[in-house]
């Protein structure tokens, strides 16, 4: 039996956490000399990378798998997603093949990592949606090359990222989620009744919706409308200050409701590196600000983000002018419903779980230590 106390961030006050075979035993209030806050741990379904880790050079290995778990832990992550964008079916086969064999060969990555997200290759052909997605690799989607990535990774694939204006594409998502797949919207310049059908065939979240998106829309109707108003459909944010504004996150977040949002960082593996202009495989010439901004250099277009979950969930308290305790939630449980229920606080749940300190104003909450199914994976 392991204890751990800390406080909790709904209350303010004590708790003491008992964990027994890698679940939550018990809680109950506690006195605490600790300062440090104790929740579950961050749950992000959309890492393309971290800290110069890449997983879409097209050459993904054991060792990125591995360091990837590791910078993830310092930054409060437990659960991920890898998440691989569109290029060549080769590539995405290659990657899949990697990921199945890493988790196979290290259990800290067979327990962060409970399946893979494929964003694209389905998306726009467009300008602006398209985003930093190579154009050359866009294409519709296809049942049987998604039977060839789960072949190769042992169904590892939980999550598909598409653009539903495509041929083929309710025939696509109805096979996908009658299978356990979550499909998600994004990149897209779908009509309203092409999101609303897509969301009938079984499409359920919206992916870094507010993104992914033209520059300039219909003023109404538009497909950011038209998944606001659609209850089937969660919506992730990237809630870093630059992809959406203060204000529009507000009101998209006020849409959903706090039921049907969740928190993703879609960091890419520029994300914490230093100011500058880099070569990339996805995106060519992409540009890193002083302030951490990444963009398609010379563009308005975005080219992923450079900020943790942990720096979203305390950006997004800002930004919504809502409690820590309520951003946890959409980086903790909310997204846990999508990976078996991970994410909760309370007892029987499987104990992930992070020990943080944070003062109202912070940009980030800072991570002292982290568990991973009831064993301590990171210590600062």
């Amino acid at each position: 039996m392991v204890t751990i106390d800390g406080i909790d961030p709904h209350t303010g006050k004590g708790i003491s956490i008992e964990i027994a075979d890698g679940t939550i035993a018990a809680i109950r209030a506690a006195e605490t000399t600790s300062t440090a806050y104790l929740s579950a741990g961050l749950i992000d379904l959309q890492v393309n990378g971290f800290r110069g880790l890449d997983l879409n050079s097209g050459e993904v290995t054991p060792n990125i798998m591995l360091s990837l778990c590791e910078e993830l832990l310092s930054v409060g992550v437990t659960t991920w997603l890898p998440t691989l964008i569109t290029a060549s079916e080769a590539s995405i086969l290659q990657a899949l093949t990697v990921i199945a064999e890493s988790r196979a060969g290290h259990r800290l990555i067979a327990e962060m990592v409970p399946g893979v997200h494929v964003e694209g290759p389905s998306i726009s052909d467009k300008e602006g949606p398209r985003g930093a997605h190579p154009l050359a690799f866009v294409r519709p989607p296809s049942i049987a090359e998604f039977e060839r990535w789960q072949k190769v990774s042992g169904n590892l694939v939980a999550m598909v990222t598409l653009a539903p204006e495509h041929e083929g594409s309710i025939e696509y998502i109805r096979a996908l989620s009658a299978q356990g797949v979550l499909v998600a919207l994004g990149h897209t310049a779908a009509t309203p009744d092409e999101i609303h059908a897509a969301s009938e065939a079984g499409a359920r979240l919206s992916t870094h919706l507010g993104n992914g998106a033209a520059a300039m829309l219909p003023r109404h109707p538009n497909f950011i409308w038209a998944q606001l108003a659609d209850e089937r459909l969660t919506a992730s944010f990237i809630a870093d200050g630059w992809h959406l504004p203060g204000d529009t996150f507000k009101a998209m977040l006020r849409a959903k409701g706090m039921e049907r949002a969740i928190l993703v960082s879609d960091m890419v593996a520029l994300a914490d590196m230093p100011p500058g202009l880099y070569e990339q495989p996805v995106g060519g010439s992409v540009e890193v600000s002083p302030e951490g901004r990444i963009s398609v250099a010379g563009t308005p277009y975005l080219a992923g983000a450079s900020l943790p979950l942990s720096a979203n969930v305390a950006i997004a308290a800002d930004m919504a002018g809502i409690p820590l305790a309520d951003t946890l939630r959409l980086a903790t449980e909310n997204p846990g419903r999508f990976v078996g229920g991970r994410g909760r606080l309370e007892e029987g749940a499987r104990a992930d779980l992070i020990r943080f300190d944070w003062s109202h104003g912070d940009r980030a909450i800072k991570v002292r230590e982290a568990w991973v199914h009831g064993e301590k994976a990171f210590c600062r």
